[in-house]
């Protein structure tokens, strides 16, 4: 009798570059992908906070400078850059509040990170992995916002589902190139960004409502989604979604 082995979870020697790495959850996916074996390159705006974060997690992890709303810079970066075999498109925003007050410069800032800003990312990300034939994997960090509403979102939720979309274009894209893309639909997860809404209890109470599990979601949450898909052990996955909501969408 033959017994299966279970496809690796490990990513040794494996290049990994992630977005908005500085805290939260881009900080988490950097961490989880180092201490799964890849050289990671933490990228982010701001130098002293990545470079401490590279510091804090070790295994060769490496900051680079880079702000993903200058296409220019997202284009020379990756040019003549050894190719990147895992890359987490984490970097994002939000401006919640209700339609109507929605200005043009609310839709700029939210759907030029969240969307634009991933879209050519990705592109450039990917034109490298083509050119040296490279296989890999695209994780781009979505939302439960991107498979359901909600309100004071329409910004948000107009991202994250275009995201969603973008994500099973580009796995039929890249299929034949060997470049898995997936999305990880996370529900509201603590981190700075996030906090601050949570002070407001009525906020608070309406959150824990919908998330079945009974709590706010932790970045620990969201880490072995992204050695999953990251690794081995996802090689069939591409044009979906990991939903990790405690539960949110599931009625």
């Amino acid at each position: 009798m033959t017994i299966p082995t279970t496809p690796s979870f490990r990513i040794d020697g494996k290049r990994a570059l992630v977005t908005g790495a500085g805290r939260g959850i881009g900080l988490a996916a950097a961490a989880a992908l180092a201490q799964a074996g890849a050289q990671v390159t933490l990228a982010a705006r701001t130098a002293s906070e990545i470079e401490e974060a590279a510091a804090a997690i070790g295994q060769a992890a490496s900051a680079a400078v880079l702000d993903v709303s200058d296409l220019g810079a997202v284009s020379a970066f990756f040019t003549d850059r050894e190719p990147f075999h895992v890359l987490v498109n984490n970097a994002g925003t939000n401006r919640p509040k209700p339609v109507w007050e929605v200005s043009e410069a609310d839709y700029d800032a939210v759907l030029d990170l969240n969307l634009k800003s991933a879209f050519f990312v990705a592109q450039a990300c990917v034109k490298r992995m083509m050119e040296t034939g490279t296989q890999g994997s695209l994780i781009h960090m979505g939302s439960q916002m991107g498979h359901v509403g909600g309100p004071n979102r329409s910004l948000y939720c107009a991202s994250k589902w275009a995201l969603e979309g973008m994500n099973k274009a580009l796995a039929l894209d890249l299929a034949a190139h060997g470049i898995r893309s997936n999305t990880i639909a996370p529900t509201f997860i603590g981190t700075p960004l996030t906090r601050p809404m949570f002070e407001d209890e009525e906020f608070r109470a309406a959150v824990l409502a919908r998330i079945k599990l009974g709590r706010i979601g932790r970045i620990e949450d969201l880490m072995g989604a992204v050695v999953f898909l990251a690794s081995d052990a996802s090689a069939l996955m591409t044009g979906t979604s990991l939903v990790v909501d405690g539960g949110w969408t599931a009625d």
